[in-house]
């Protein structure tokens, strides 16, 4: 539905049977808002969870539905503009700078078969509220760390699930999607229609069209076991000692049992709560799909540490998010990634070092290390392009970056990266290429030689003139 009166725009130009009407050559209608710079509400829609990145769209078009989307792309076709979507911001790489910027927040379809065991999902919902509306049936989906991530964005980008090990991408777990491509067509892709293109989307983020919904499997699940151990640290024997602990302890879980530790060192800053005020924190994290008497078996090792704080206890799969307890508003942090091989006692070294808290002085990265392998490292059932090339693990750097210190942000990342590069095995995911990593000539370090060359070729057929390349691009071969 328009927000606005009948008859006018947000501005209160003319419309035609309450469609907007976006002011350009190759003028176009849709039943959403049409917004240009100035007007009321611009800056707000284009804006995003991830701060750092600023967009200057010409142009932001709030689909009401899919036929404002297909209008939209046709508009930024026939105007010589490229597109950009986002709902939530949280994957955003690329500033739309001069695009057609297509906001999917109001795609808010949602429907759940029992049955079946699937749900329908609009591009405009987050997973939190997937979640609430699928456990009503003793059903669940395979959501990430935050429940405010979009579905789509996640989904495009292959979806490492916290139940990653036991069940693989969340990309394997798409029935159909629904996509408007370059040509502005809606077309419903599957194994079983343009099977090309269902697969190249599932990992190949905005490249080939902006996703209006997805057909979803979900998982009959009702409780996890999950939860954190709190290891706060003093010197940085102490740190090495924890991570060199729970690395082995990682080599030897099978597959129901999911896990990460991050390191962290807060600086003595006033606003931070007391107990964590200039210290040093190693945290584990896990999430075991076995029972409670499982769980607690298979996480008794790291207990023997003996954490300062403990939460892991059976839960509602529904708090599963909760674990990770990821910002709900927006931030202005600085993100990079790696794919590593398995660490050793020099990488221990490395690692705990950006954590020690002798060391004078900043700067803080967070640095979580993600164990992967299971069934991550198997063929899915419905093949798509993203892979972990073999690693061991996905390191995941978040760094503060308010814009006096953006710049000591980046330089701190690539500092950790280049002392880490041993390990570091060249490739990435998709899903978590940001900054300089998105640039073009780095993307393909995040899918294998032969399914890049595939997915160029694909871009070719589907998306010629490159429309959409306000993102991770992948160009056309």
């Amino acid at each position: 539905m328009n927000d606005t009166p009948t008859g006018t725009t947000p501005t209160g130009r003319p419309s035609d049977g309450g469609r907007t009407t976006v002011r350009a050559a190759g003028a176009l209608a849709v039943r959403g808002r049409a917004l240009h710079p100035g007007d009321e509400g611009f800056e707000a829609a284009c804006s995003g969870w991830l701060l750092t990145v600023r967009h200057r769209p010409d142009v932001i078009v709030e689909a009401a539905d899919a036929d404002d989307v297909a209008a939209a792309v046709r508009y930024a076709a026939d105007t010589g503009r490229p597109v950009a979507v986002q709902s939530t911001g949280h994957g955003v790489s690329v500033p739309a700078d001069g695009a057609v910027f297509i906001a999917t927040g109001r795609l808010r379809e949602l429907s759940v078969d029992p049955g079946a065991g699937t749900a329908r999902t609009g591009a405009g919902l987050r997973w939190g509220e997937v979640l609430a509306a699928t456990a009503e049936h003793g059903l669940v989906p395979l959501c990430g760390s935050s429940e405010q991530v979009g579905v789509m964005g996640y989904l495009t980008g292959g979806g490492l699930p916290l139940a990653c090990r036991t069940y693989g991408f969340a990309a394997g777990h798409v029935r159909s999607l629904d996509v408007v491509t370059a040509d502005g067509r809606l077309r419903t892709v599957s194994p079983e229609s343009e099977p090309d293109l269902f697969w190249a989307v599932r990992g190949g983020k905005s490249n080939f069209g902006v996703v209006v919904a997805a057909e979803i499997e979900l998982l009959p699940l009702r409780t996890i076991y999950a939860g954190d151990l709190r290891f706060p640290v003093e010197d940085a024997g102490q740190a090495a000692h924890v991570l060199r602990s729970y690395l082995a302890w990682a080599k030897e879980q099978p597959e129901e049992m999911s896990s990460s530790v991050t390191l962290m060192r807060f600086p003595d800053a006033p606003q931070l709560p007391e107990e964590f005020r200039g210290r040093s924190l190693v945290l584990v994290r896990v999430v075991c799909m076995g029972d409670e008497e499982r769980g607690a078996r298979l996480v008794e090792p790291l207990r023997a540490l003996g954490p300062g704080g403990d939460t892991c206890r059976a839960m509602p799969y529904t708090e599963i998010t909760g674990v990770y307890q990821d910002p709900r508003n927006p931030v202005m942090v600085h993100l990079r990634s790696a794919l590593t091989y398995e660490l050793d006692e020099e990488a221990v070294a490395e690692l705990v070092s950006f954590i020690d808290p002798a060391a004078p002085g900043g700067p803080f990265p967070g640095i979580e290390l993600r164990h992967l392998g299971g069934a991550l490292d198997r063929p899915p059932v419905r093949p798509h392009p993203v892979s972990t090339q073999g690693a061991a693990f996905h390191l995941w750097l978040r760094i503060p970056a308010p814009p006096d210190k953006a710049d000591e942000a980046r330089r701190t990342a690539d500092e950790v990266l280049r002392r880490l590069r041993r390990w570091d095995t060249g490739a990435q995911l998709p899903g978590f290429l940001f900054d300089h990593d998105a640039a073009p000539g780095r993307v393909g370090r995040a899918y294998t030689e032969e399914n890049h060359r595939r997915l160029t070729a694909l871009k070719a057929a589907y998306d010629p003139d490159h429309l959409f390349r306000i993102n991770h691009t992948i160009p056309p071969r």
